[in-house]
């Protein structure tokens, strides 16, 4: 993390190979995801929000202006794309069908495409100063103001925690990655802002998080999201390592200790040989119970 937690700066993830992406592009230079089959080419916002990050933090290292060519061209996707839901709320659509535990019909959003293209466009104002960006993040953040039955992307449980669901399905799944990530959003929109409704949803986000994160924890390895299986889903050792970056991070922008422990407790769990041969076995049994 090369950045200031109370500045807005550098992303909190380098995305340097995101920046560098290698696959189809369409004709504008925005990169486009190989679903193949039935699925194919699409544009995902969550992939060009990241892109765009990845180009904005080299841009921020090297002054390169080909970096911030890139990073911009993303940044007006999103705002070009940001789109009207049923509900009324303005959302960056996936415009496919998406196997998770039920079937994501099209067109279906996320707060990790809301959080992540948040944190893209108020750098893009930062840098340029043009309303368009700010405008379009201002729309995309009240998602994170409704529930997910109004509209939004905000779960509220029986003990009144707040959740940003990265997947609107239900009952909730509560996938781990996608809330920090949203969080981000967040936490960018309030520096971007001085919102007082962003500061408080950070602040929800967080003590959520630091009140359930030990539900994550299963002895050996970290839980990839919370959907009440009888078999938990566990993370696979991509996201468990993207959860240890991430509680890091989180460890940074907020001082809290809880995401320290856990952050050092989950590296160990990878650190150990034998931990991870069960989290493999683990997962694999997982798999073929419920995939």
């Amino acid at each position: 993390m090369n950045s200031n937690p109370e500045e807005l700066g550098e992303y909190y993830m380098p995305f340097f190979l995101k920046a560098d992406y290698k696959g189809y592009y369409d004709s504008r230079g925005i990169p486009l995801l190989d679903y193949h089959g039935v699925i194919g080419l699409q544009y995902n916002p969550i992939a060009i929000a990241q892109y765009g990050l990845g180009n904005y933090n080299l841009y921020c290292r090297s002054g390169d202006k080909e970096r911030k060519a890139k990073f911009l061209k993303a940044a007006d996707w999103l705002v070009e794309n940001l789109e009207e839901s049923a509900y009324g709320t303005r959302v960056w659509q996936h415009h496919f069908d998406w196997e998770y535990r039920d079937t994501l019909k099209a067109p279906w959003y996320s707060a990790l495409a809301q959080g992540q293209g948040i944190s893209l466009l108020v750098r893009a104002y930062k840098e340029t100063g043009e309303n368009k960006y700010l405008k379009a993040a201002e729309e995309a953040f009240r998602a994170f103001t409704l529930n997910v039955k109004k509209g939004g992307v905000v779960y509220t449980d029986e003990d009144g925690n707040t959740w940003f669901e990265e997947y609107l399905v239900d009952p909730p799944t509560h996938i781990l990655n996608g809330f920090i990530w949203a969080s981000w959003g967040i936490h960018d929109y309030r520096l971007a802002t001085k919102d007082p409704i962003a500061s408080e949803l950070f602040s929800r986000a967080v003590r959520t998080l630091s009140s359930n994160v030990k539900n994550y924890d299963i002895g050996f390895w970290s839980l990839y999201e919370q959907s009440g299986t009888r078999l938990k889903m566990i993370a696979s050792s991509f996201y468990h390592s993207l959860h240890i970056i991430q509680l890091q991070v989180l460890y940074r922008i907020t001082g809290n200790q809880v995401f320290q422990q856990y952050a050092e407790r989950w590296e160990g769990f990878r650190k150990n040989q034998l931990k991870r041969q069960i989290a493999n076995i683990y997962k694999i049994i997982f798999k073929l119970l419920y995939y």
